[in-house]
């Protein structure tokens, strides 16, 4: 691991949940899309490309119909563009809409990017030694997500053989299907749960305080990062104390007006949520330099072509 992955897990932890944070509290689009471009940045660095454009679909899937319902369901506003059924659609609405779409891909890439860099280990590492069930539960937890998918997916695959399927049939046979396909997965995961269990015990888990195999020290461009990290985080929560960062929607939209404090609280904001782009970016930088520089070079001299000091023949 090199760059922003291989720094002390608290510091990304506190990145993390810092962004979490001013994503709740920022309503505003600008500070929505920095955060959106820096964690896009940051993953692509990383070389997380595919990964990202993978998870684009299911992201979009979520966020988009926020944008769309919104101004069908919501009427407020006082700028009405048209009308649909009857229904106005107002400017506020839209806008509205949008803004929460574009809230709910910050946060799904927040995730994204959480995922990749906190691993479970450094997760355990951090919280284990304070509570160390609630950190084991809250772990596992998160891991049966995607387990069950791909469980769900494999055992689709098995009883479609069966002609178990919930894509062919009548209503009533694809639910019944699907209750199948669903019993299956939860007596699967109960039984491996009882094993986990009974390993667990026979280890001795929980008899003594848990140690890490893993030791994460605190170092000084850590301590730096973390400075930066709390300096951008102290200007931002100043500018939102002071009602900066907040696009005003409802009733009517009020006219952005990027004043001097403003973009002070922005200049914070961008410190903190490019702080790991930047950090991921020298390290990528300086690996380049100095593979360049170890690298040997040919230079041709009055006898001829040299190449690694060796002349030529």
């Amino acid at each position: 691991m090199s760059g922003f992955r291989s720094m002390h897990p608290a510091v990304a932890v506190v990145y993390y949940s810092g962004l979490l944070l001013f994503t709740l509290l920022l309503f505003h689009p600008v500070f929505l899309l920095t955060e959106i471009a820096a964690l896009l940045g940051l993953m692509l660095l990383q070389g997380q490309g595919r990964r990202i454009s993978g998870s684009l679909a299911f992201c979009l899937i979520v966020a988009v119909p926020a944008a769309l319902l919104n101004p069908l369901f919501s009427h407020r506003g006082a700028v009405i563009l048209f009308y649909f059924m009857d229904q106005p659609i107002t400017l506020e609405a839209v806008l509205y809409g949008l803004m929460m779409m574009t809230l709910l891909i910050a946060v799904f890439v927040i995730f994204l990017s959480y995922n990749y860099t906190v691993t479970p280990d450094k997760f355990m590492y951090l919280f284990a030694s304070a509570a160390p069930k609630s950190a084991l539960l809250t772990l596992m937890t998160l891991r049966f997500v995607p387990l069950f998918q791909r469980r769900l997916r494999r055992i689709a695959r098995i009883q479609g053989a069966r002609g178990v399927s919930v894509r062919e049939g009548s209503l009533r046979s694809r639910m019944s299907d699907g209750m199948t396909l669903l019993k299956t997965l939860l007596t699967w995961s109960l039984e491996e749960a009882l094993q986990t269990a009974d390993s667990m015990k026979a280890r001795g888990y929980g008899i003594r305080r848990r140690t890490s195999y893993a030791v994460y020290r605190l170092e000084r461009r850590d301590i730096r990062v973390l400075g930066g990290l709390g300096a951008g985080a102290l200007g931002t929560l100043w500018g939102w104390s002071r009602g900066y960062g907040l696009l005003m929607l409802y009733p009517r939209m009020k006219e952005p007006v990027f004043t001097w404090q403003e973009a002070a609280m922005y200049a914070a904001f961008c410190l903190f949520a490019a702080l790991p782009l930047w950090v991921e970016g020298k390290e990528k930088w300086l690996w380049r330099s100095s593979a360049r520089g170890s690298c040997p070079s040919a230079t041709r001299g009055k006898k001829g072509l040299h190449w690694m000091g060796y002349p030529s023949q």
